[in-house]
This record gives structure tokens, C-alpha cells and sequence, in this order.
């Protein structure tokens, strides 16, 4: 391994650093199914769902997250009072009609 090699160095910090949250990991599920809080079958699926996102091997979750944003972020603009791509959409006809019987009426009266 080439000491010199930055890609070589940050590829082996990442894998010390995915070791070192798995072990954690273990400890503490571990304590918590000492303690009762956690039953071992929990534990291990728990550790295997983190493990498996750490590895980035968990599309399911990175949808509901996805999902999860997206649903924050309307309800930001919401609370901003910025309207909807589909509220604008809904004005945009109600004018449209309105600029349609404005005409309507005007070639009425001419």
C-alpha cells in the first residue's frame, strides 16, 4: 500500500471508520438487550439495517427519505405562503376563463 496515495488513505479511513460504527454498534445493541430494552432479534436486524446503509445497500430507506424531504420541503413553502405547481396551475385556468368571458362580453357590447 502506497503511504503516498490519497485515495489509498481515505478508502482505508473509510473502512476504519464503517469498523469502528459496526463495533460501536454491537456494543450498544448489546447493552440494550442486557438491560431488556431491545430484544436480541431486534438487535441483530437493527445492526444489520445500519450496517446496510453505511454500505449505502438500502434503497428502500434512501426512498422514504427522498420522500421524507420532499414532504418537508412542500410544508416549508407552504408555511412560506409560496404557492403549489399546482396551485398555479388552478389560477392560471381561473384566468384563462375569466380573460375568455371578459372577450366574450366585450364583442357583445361592440
Amino acid at each position: 500500500m502506497d503511504a503516498g496515495n490519497p485515495l489509498q488513505q481515505l478508502l482505508l479511513r473509510g473502512l476504519g471508520t464503517t469498523t469502528l460504527v459496526a463495533d460501536r454498534l454491537r456494543g450498544v445493541t448489546q447493552q440494550w438487550v442486557s438491560s431488556g430494552r431491545l430484544d436480541p432479534n431486534q438487535a441483530s436486524a437493527l445492526a444489520e439495517d445500519v450496517l446496510r446503509a453505511l454500505k449505502g445497500e438500502t434503497p428502500e430507506l434512501e426512498e422514504q427519505v427522498e420522500r421524507n424531504l420532499e414532504r418537508n420541503r412542500e410544508h416549508l413553502l407552504q408555511d412560506l405562503g409560496v404557492a403549489s405547481q399546482k396551485e398555479i396551475d388552478e389560477l392560471r385556468g381561473r384566468i384563462d376563463r375569466l380573460e375568455q368571458q371578459l372577450r366574450r362580453s366585450e364583442s357583445r357590447e361592440s
